[in-house]
């Protein structure tokens, strides 16, 4: 195993390395952080704040743009990445497969679109850019190609978490981190989403626990049964087709989806052509195909396409969908909703938003049973507690929460920075 080490005695070595937390020191999502060494500057994550609209001009965080070597992104979700075309023309450094998911998304998607090349993270393959040197380490997320972030210059090491959970299908990756952690971390950049929002020693469902539950709907459902999640949400994804394998029910898709599978480059996530997986198309996705000529990638995944007039409607109880508002209209005109139900399978807090009260409308005038099914994207109060311990760093820093003081219940040395604040790592 190989980890970078400083090439001088660390009671010689002059600190030079700063750190900014430009936002995110006190709220989730929204994550941007500056790196400074010998006038060069990386930023970690360049998040689009969780609260704002899609459409509205972003409040971009000011940084000193000509000394900018490239900009990290540690995994595709719009908080960590959505400011993206607002940075200046520097390489972009994430995941392959993070960023093909975030170009196939584009075309579908409200927000504004830049995904920049840039060299590609690897699992625990160093990389140099400028003075900083970089190790990425896949870890476990909600979101697919996830990395934290080991970031070294000037004989100091800052090791930035990104998001993480240890229940999820990589959770193996953040364990052999805690197993086997890298040595001589001066701060650890720890996110702190659960604190708050999870009690201190509950243990989180897996994905695997999930199968089950879907299972159990699925059975109580006599129709369509409708799973509102993201697509991006891979594992999510698999965890809904394996409980689709023991109900006996197909999957459906959207051409959305189909792509978004396809980007990942993973032949062992379900794709549009397995057997039990099908592609329906609702109208205003047919709309955009129309009007942006997308008839190659539609043909690539019309093996097993299958209509809502001819196929939901007739059996609906040999099929579960991937859900989206979009679909609400054509699965009322087709007749496809008696004995449905809608399997919310995201963060509950988006029940509590405008967006999902027309979706829930909908349900109650069709008289559709709701069922809630769901796991964190984020370790647990007692895994980050686990994660700081092995990593011993000499200070930890909160990030990505809600009650960054909260930290101090975890560990022992804590230092809270606020939004702006420059310190030496």
């Amino acid at each position: 195993m190989f980890w970078a080490q400083s090439a001088r005695p660390r009671w010689l070595i002059v600190v030079d390395m700063k750190v900014r937390i430009l936002r995110g020191a006190s709220e989730i999502g929204g994550s941007c952080v500056e790196v400074e060494s010998s006038g060069e500057r990386l930023l970690i994550d360049a998040g689009m704040p969780l609260d704002m609209p899609a459409e509205a001009l972003p409040n971009v965080p000011l940084f000193a743009e000509e000394s900018l070597r490239a900009v990290l992104i540690s995994h595709p979700h719009l908080d960590h990445y959505g400011l993206l075309p607002w940075m200046p023309p520097v390489p972009v450094l994430m995941g392959a497969a993070g960023r093909r998911i975030l170009r196939a998304a584009a075309p579908f998607m409200r927000q504004r679109a830049r995904i920049p090349d840039g060299p590609d993270f690897v699992h625990r393959r160093p990389m140099q850019i400028g003075p900083f040197s970089i190790i990425p380490f896949i870890v476990d997320h909600s979101a697919y190609d996830a990395y934290a972030l080991l970031v070294e210059a000037d004989g100091k090491r800052l090791f930035y978490s990104g998001d993480l959970r240890t229940h999820g299908r990589k959770r193996r990756l953040v364990e052999r981190l805690i197993e086997s952690p890298p040595k001589d971390i001066d701060v650890l950049m720890l996110e702190g989403t659960s604190l708050g929002r999870t009690a201190p020693g509950l243990r989180p469902l897996s994905e695997s626990d999930l199968v089950g539950e879907f299972v159990h709907a699925f059975a109580e459902t006599d129709g369509l049964a409708l799973v509102q999640t993201s697509a991006q949400n891979i594992d999510r994804m698999v965890t809904v087709y394996r409980a689709c394998q023991k109900a006996n029910r197909t999957l459906v898709l959207d051409l959305y989806a189909a792509q978004i599978l396809e980007a990942t480059g993973n032949s062992r996530v379900p794709q549009s052509h397995w057997d039990g997986i099908a592609v329906a198309i609702p109208h205003q996705q047919r709309l955009q195909i129309k009007r942006n000529e997308w008839f190659e990638a539609l043909a690539r995944h019309s093996r097993h396409r299958i209509y809502p007039r001819t196929h939901l409607a007739r059996t609906p109880s040999n099929y579960v969908l991937m859900f989206r508002p979009i679909w609400m209209a054509e699965l009322e005109r087709a007749g496809c909703l008696d004995g449905s139900s809608l399997i919310h399978s995201q963060w509950p807090g988006y029940l509590e938003r405008p967006a999902f009260a027309e979706v829930d409308a909908w349900r109650q005038r069709n008289g559709m049973d709701f069922h809630q099914i769901h796991t964190s994207g984020h370790a647990s109060p007692r895994d980050l507690q686990r994660f700081a311990v092995a990593l011993n760093p000499e200070v930890l820093v909160p990030i990505h929460t809600a009650r960054p003081k909260a930290v101090h219940e975890l560990y022992s040395k804590v230092k809270c920075h606020a939004d702006g604040e420059w310190w030496a790592v």
